[in-house]
């Protein structure tokens, strides 16, 4: 597997350590006082489009998974992520569901063995990814080859261009994109809406403080 510098910079930091002050650090502090969304307003993003057949890509520690709502009966769960650090926390919190477990770059094409998916999930993995936006959008292209005919994917992302930001989220933004954290700078909701209308039947954007919050219905 071919990995570029910007990417390996973008998965990088997720070591153990910082892992396990992720939820803390991100979920509980950054998303309600910087980027200005709640994580539970994720949450309920995620609830809202979660099926029991369900791909998580750019898996985190794996909180959303924990914490969200499936549908009754088996879940068939898919975990898909470059660091397999990330990978390893998140199948141990979920563990339960005897996950699947992928280690790919979904910025090239994604060819595993594995049955489609009801629904696919990218939180906060967008503004990680390096490139503009309208250029790493190709990774929803590749994991969509994944996804059912009546499949849905969704997710979150922060932006930098035209959403409101705080003075903190200026700078931690600033700080984050100068050391390959994020790669966010020209991001807006004008690329990912391009994207979503030529790619999707049915699509939704609603924006929280600098966070989009996006799903797509497949074109059958």
């Amino acid at each position: 597997m071919a990995i570029t510098k910007e990417v390996e910079q973008g998965q990088a930091v997720y070591s153990k350590p910082v892992l396990w002050l992720y939820d803390l650090w991100v979920l509980g502090l950054s998303n309600r006082y910087i980027w200005q969304c709640p994580t539970a307003d994720i949450l309920k993003h995620f609830n809202r489009h979660i099926t029991s057949n369900h791909l998580d890509v750019g898996v985190g520690t794996g909180y959303f998974l924990d914490k969200c709502q499936f549908p009754p009966g088996d879940v068939r769960l898919g975990l898909m992520d470059l660091n397999q650090n990330s990978l390893d926390v998140t199948a141990a919190r979920v563990v339960r569901y005897n996950p699947l477990q992928f280690r790919c770059n979904v910025l090239d094409e994604v060819d595993i063995a594995a049955g489609k998916f009801e629904s696919i999930s990218l939180n906060y993995l967008l503004h990680c990814l390096p490139g503009k936006l309208s250029d790493k959008l190709s990774a929803l292209d590749h994991i969509s080859t994944l996804l059912a005919e009546s499949g849905v994917v969704f997710g979150s992302t922060i932006l930098s261009e035209g959403v409101p930001r705080n003075t903190v989220a200026k700078k931690l933004m600033h700080i984050y994109n100068q050391k390959g954290i994020f790669s966010n700078v020209e991001d807006c909701q004008g690329d990912l809406q391009t994207y979503l209308a030529n790619r999707f039947e049915e699509y939704q954007i609603e924006i929280k403080g600098c966070v989009a919050l996006f799903s797509g219905k497949r074109k059958i």
